[in-house]
């Protein structure tokens, strides 16, 4: 997306021809859909800086620009080489402290930028300007100021606002990066917010309750959880279990949070759950039946959050849905559903969906980020993994190996790999819940080498 003169766009027009303008000259992917409220409060901001200032026109901004994957919005930012404005527009009054944590929240998500950053909000119904001071605190300001941070000589960017802000400065993982987790170095997304709002806001009033949280990977689900941990251990202690394989990944974390207590669930005891004041699970999908019973009897009116990955798109066969039928019969439990992908590009995460499970009918959609090439024989495919490597691929070399991140992933499927009469993936090992997580490491770029497996080939190719 690109930035656009504000004059160009409040030039009186009908709201179809505004919204086919504007997509010509920022470049957007979709259609902006052009609120009536809004545009008047760009006008009236415009006309504003008009009486003022020569050359409005010449003024260049990001109009309604949505960080790609966080789903977090600005009105209007003019980023230039030495500073960033960020105006807020508000058509009628709002109150002081929803104006203040917007513009906190904004300038914490464009501090990756390392520029300096000027918060505004302007409220057209009452021609009032405020600005976020250097203390955190609301202040009513003059135009004089604004219009001169606006015309400062520093050069614009001109590129895309996408490529300033990459998902992986944003989000991180509290087993891979506890110390940017210890400091708060991470952001929400809405949904994530709005999950946990509601679930804290229930056991503050309640102190009881079971909730539930899911979704597939790369949507934050443990991060939600780890912060929603950090929260509920303010004042008491908190036992948080963890599922999947990352004892050694706790230390750090649990030597900071002394309110917290990490366990796997082969170290679940009665004791350590009666002293805890909420109980927090991880990957509870992968709890076994008997411990899920174990939990819920010794939880007792404990609070008790579980978060699991959404794995439908599997075979049956391929793995145990026991903790999931389980989970789903618990009563009164509260679920939500996390389907934003964060970490995922959403374009790898659908194929591997439709990879697991071939869709009845094929899409028209493409994968460009998705590269799937054939090897005969061990030889062959050793020569096109060292050429991944060489154009800067994370090379997985055996379903063995614990799911990673990076932005290009590699993997090999072998001749294992099948498709049963469901059209479900299939292995003769049951691998396939492993390599549906492993793929979905895949931040960018992923390329499948499919070795000695003529029919799997040909439906990748198919898919693609």
């Amino acid at each position: 997306m690109k930035s656009i003169s504000i004059y160009a766009i409040t030039r009186k027009q009908n709201l179809a021809q505004l919204s086919r303008m504007e997509r010509q000259l920022s470049k957007r992917e979709k259609p902006l859909k052009m609120r009536e409220w809004e545009l008047d409060s760009l006008k009236n901001l415009v006309e504003q800086l008009e009486s003022r200032m020569p050359d409005v026109c010449g003024l260049r901004f990001f109009y309604s620009f949505q960080i790609p994957r966080l789903g977090k919005e600005f009105d209007l930012l003019q980023i230039k080489e030495d500073q960033i404005v960020n105006i807020e527009l508000k058509s009628g009054a709002v109150s002081e402290e929803a104006m203040r944590r917007q513009l906190l929240q904004n300038r914490y998500y464009l501090s990756v930028l390392g520029k300096p950053i000027r918060s505004y909000t302007y409220i057209s119904s009452q021609n009032r300007l405020v600005r976020l001071t250097n203390h955190d605190h609301l202040a009513d300001t003059d135009w004089e100021q604004l219009c001169s941070e606006l015309q400062n000589e520093s050069e614009d960017y001109r590129g895309n606002a996408e490529a300033l802000f990459q998902a992986e400065l944003f989000l991180i993982s509290p087993l891979t990066e506890p110390s940017r987790f210890l400091k708060k170095e991470y952001f929400l997304t809405a949904q994530q917010r709005d999950i946990e709002r509601q679930i804290l806001k229930k056991i503050r009033l309640e102190r009881t309750g079971y909730y539930w949280f899911q979704g597939l990977p790369g949507t934050g689900k443990t991060l939600l959880l780890y912060d929603m941990a950090m929260k509920l251990s303010v004042r008491q202690q908190v036992c948080l279990i963890h599922c999947g394989e990352a004892v050694e990944q706790w230390k750090v974390l649990h030597e900071r949070l002394r309110r917290v207590k990490y366990l796997a669930d082969a170290q679940i005891t009665s004791d350590i759950l009666s002293g805890a004041s909420a109980v927090l699970v991880d990957e509870a999908h992968l709890l076994s039946q008997e411990k899920l019973e174990y939990l819920l009897r010794y939880c007792g009116n404990r609070p008790v959050i579980f978060s699991s990955d959404y794995e439908n798109m599997l075979s049956p066969e391929e793995l145990d849905r026991a903790a999931v039928h389980a989970l789903e019969q618990i009563s009164g439990i509260q679920s939500f559903r996390l389907t934003n992908r964060i970490r995922t590009n959403a374009e790898i995460s659908s194929f591997i969906q439709n990879m697991m499970c071939l869709p009845e009918r094929k899409k028209g959609r493409h994968f460009p980020h998705v590269t799937v090439l054939y090897a005969n024989d061990d030889r062959e495919a050793d020569v096109l993994l060292s050429d991944a490597q060489h154009q800067g691929y994370q090379v997985i070399l055996n379903e063995a190996e614990p799911a990673i991140c990076a932005d290009r992933l590699a993997m090999v499927l072998d001749q294992r790999y099948f498709y049963d009469r469901q059209n479900y993936l299939r292995s003769d090992d049951r691998s396939v819940r492993r390599l549906f997580h492993q793929l979905n490491g895949a931040k960018e770029e992923l390329l499948l080498v499919v070795k000695q497996n003529e029919p799997l080939y040909a439906v990748l190719l198919d898919l693609l």
